[in-house]
């Protein structure tokens, strides 16, 4: 384990601000012990890397987290941390998107990320291989590989504000992997801690522990001033000396916590901080995503190299294939003329104004059959079923094109408006109201083959 040696002096020495500059959490020539403490910690990214931007009002992101982290920065020394959750999946896309996380969290100068739920997923080669190849300071006291050996360091320690800071990192037991043995974090906590006395005047613990798990671990660790988990949301609350907290829901939102001063009986305070668009993008940041984004244009993913499903279509047979909307045309002449004058039609368009036809993400909701057969793969391989068409709400139709007088598309068994809120989400579509904006769409003749005015998507100019 890598430990930093005790400063005896006010002042850092040059020892130690080289160990500022390598391990993250203060900066040289400005830390001190009359600068405040604040911890920042964020949590469940969960590949979540910028708002997509389809609505105004999206919160989160790394460019967000960044420039809140840099303003704080000025005024007081900042330790930052996750506490895990950061991945979206265990896909190649999902694995070239983290690593542009863990890129950022590097670049704003994160001090420790724990071992959450979607890391562990990965198996302890991987991480391995992340840590080393991006200089990533993973932590964790009780994710075990096959031989029984930490995957990563069990805590790190950092100064800031003339106080060493200890940060220990675990991970509920209910994520154990079948590569990856989790022990009760309690003990591998207190464990941790053994190796690491009298080194330490500060102890933060990330733990990614469901909230009820949350609470028993901070019965069992007196000794600690801020525990802070995941997944389950928990605003900040003192707990005998202790101050409890959880973040949650795509890194949306981050904990943050204020130290008393040195020697004071104050205890620590913390507050939930919504990254929303009042704050200013990190120009930094900005430009680690358009490098994500280079890659994804490189790499050119196709639907089975991420792990992008549509729920209701996985129920439907294979044998279902996209027919394309020119020929849905040849009996649904008018239907598709109101087509063409909705943004459906041009969803492409807008993907492209974004810079995001890249991102497989995004392609899900803007083109026709993602990864169904006949539907839309990738850039290079399919170009033509882009937009939203005929079938992104109908389902695949080549059958009932091919005989409409005896097959009906899917959407007579589904009904059209499970299909629309699989992209008109709560997060994409704030104001997407089924009923209200089927009424900007409606078409289709009740009793024409395959139709139904019961069952049929919606949309609104100002949705996407």
């Amino acid at each position: 384990m890598k430990m930093r040696p005790s400063a005896t002096n006010r002042r850092l020495s040059a020892a130690a601000l080289l160990a500022c500059a390598v391990w993250g959490g203060c900066r040289p020539g400005a830390s001190g012990e009359d600068r405040p403490l604040v911890v920042v910690v964020s949590g469940d990214t969960a590949g979540y890397i910028a708002p997509c931007r389809c609505a105004s009002n999206q919160s989160g992101g790394l460019p967000r987290r960044a420039a809140y982290v840099e303003q704080l920065r000025s005024e007081a020394d900042v330790i930052l941390a996750d506490v895990g959750g950061a991945a979206g999946g265990t896909s190649p896309y999902d694995l070239a998107n983290f690593e542009a996380i863990l890129r950022g969290e590097v670049a704003m100068g994160v001090a420790a990320h724990n071992i959450g739920k979607t890391e562990a997923t990965m198996g302890p080669d991987e991480l391995r291989r992340l840590a080393a190849d991006l200089d990533v300071p993973l932590v964790s006291a009780n994710v075990l590989d096959g031989n029984g050996e930490l995957v990563a360091e069990p805590l790190r320690i950092v100064r800031a504000a003339g106080r060493r800071v200890a940060l220990v990192g675990v991970l509920g037991e209910q994520y154990a992997t079948d590569r990856l043995t989790v022990t009760p974090p309690a003990r591998a906590v207190l464990s941790a801690l053994k190796t690491a006395a009298g080194e330490y005047d500060v102890l933060i613990v990330l733990a990614y522990l469901k909230a009820g798990d949350l609470e028993e671990l901070a019965g069992a660790l007196p000794g600690a001033d801020v525990i802070v988990g995941g997944p389950d949301p928990v605003a900040p609350k003192p707990l005998g000396p202790r101050l409890l907290a959880s973040v949650t829901n795509q890194g949306k939102f981050l904990a943050h916590f204020d130290a008393p001063p040195p020697g004071s009986s104050d205890r620590w305070t913390g507050k939930i901080v919504e990254l929303d668009e009042k704050i200013a993008d990190d120009p930094q940041q900005v430009a680690n995503i358009e490098r994500f984004r280079e890659e994804l244009a490189r790499r050119d993913f196709a639907p089975g190299e991420t792990s992008f499903t549509d729920p209701l279509w996985s129920s439907l047979s294979k044998g279902e294939q996209i027919a394309g909307s020119e020929r849905c045309r040849e009996c649904h002449a008018e239907d598709c003329r109101l087509w063409e004058d909705s943004r459906h039609a041009h969803a492409w368009e807008s993907l492209q104004s974004l810079r995001a036809e890249v991102d497989p993400e995004c392609q899900r909701c803007h083109t026709t059959g993602y990864g169904w057969p006949g539907g839309f793969v990738s850039v290079e391989r399919t170009p033509a079923p882009v937009d939203v068409g005929c079938e992104s709400c109908h389902g695949p139709s080549l059958a009932h094109a091919d005989d409409p007088d005896s097959r009906d598309t899917p959407s007579r068994s589904i009904r059209a408006e499970a299909y629309c809120v699989g992209c008109h989400n709560h997060d994409q579509s704030p104001q997407f109201v089924y009923d209200e904006y089927w009424a900007e769409i409606q078409h289709g003749e009740p009793d024409a083959p395959g139709t139904s005015n019961e069952e049929r998507p919606v949309e609104k100019d100002d949705v996407r």
